[in-house]
């Protein structure tokens, strides 16, 4: 009797278990945060060994590293894309409301709160969570701001300081309460408020004035 050799996964069937660690790994750092959870638990969580488990990661921090990856790109993409149709006035406020969303979002902010808390003992995990969403965001704003000067409608020496400064007139009153669990998540009317103050004082300073 010839004996047959045991099916080799392909590429889907890695595929798809490497999902499914990630799903699993995903729920219990939310649940426990890094240091609570263990690799014992995630495989668990994921319904696979633990042999399976160091298959695909070596161990708990380049799983986790994994999940930030997957988090930071998903919030990334969401960040908004400046319409070359809309106003100025329009544009600030629509980029405030969205910026102030994926920051106070409950998902995202469970990853903001736990990156905070190990980014000393990993601080490629801090920067990298930084670059992919913060900094990608406020990219797009700087740009943005940029082009507002050259076509005449701003008046800026710094745009990346002036971005900064406008995500910060947003976040007030707003983003701090939320990460430390003071408030629940802004609703879009106190948002809508808030970036709308914030847009007015920054057209005070950066609007281009017609000359007398």
């Amino acid at each position: 009797m010839v004996a047959h050799a045991a099916p080799v996964a392909g590429p889907d069937d890695d595929s798809a278990k490497r999902r499914q660690i990630i799903k699993g790994a995903r729920t219990v750092f939310l649940e426990q945060g890094f240091d609570g959870a263990s690799m014992g638990e995630i495989a668990r969580s994921a319904g696979v060994s633990k042999g399976t488990l160091y298959v695909y990661f070596a161990d708990k921090n380049s799983l986790f590293c994994e999940i930030m990856e997957q988090e930071s790109l998903a919030q990334g993409m969401s960040a908004i894309e400046f319409a070359p149709t809309l106003d100025v006035e329009t544009s600030l406020k629509a980029f405030g409301a969205a910026y102030i969303k994926l920051l106070c979002d409950p998902r995202g902010t469970s990853a903001i709160r736990t990156v905070m808390a190990i980014a000393e003992r990993m601080p490629e995990v801090g920067r990298h969570y930084y670059e992919r969403v913060i900094a990608n965001s406020l990219g797009k704003f700087t740009r943005y701001l940029e082009q507002q000067v050259q076509a005449g409608t701003l008046q800026i020496e710094d745009c990346h300081l002036a971005a900064s400064q406008f995500t910060k007139l947003c976040q007030a009153t707003l983003f701090l309460p939320f990460i430390f669990q003071v408030t629940d998540a802004p609703s879009s009317e106190r948002i809508a408020e808030v970036v709308d103050s914030a847009t007015q004082m920054f057209l005070a300073t950066y609007r281009t004035r017609p000359h007398d």
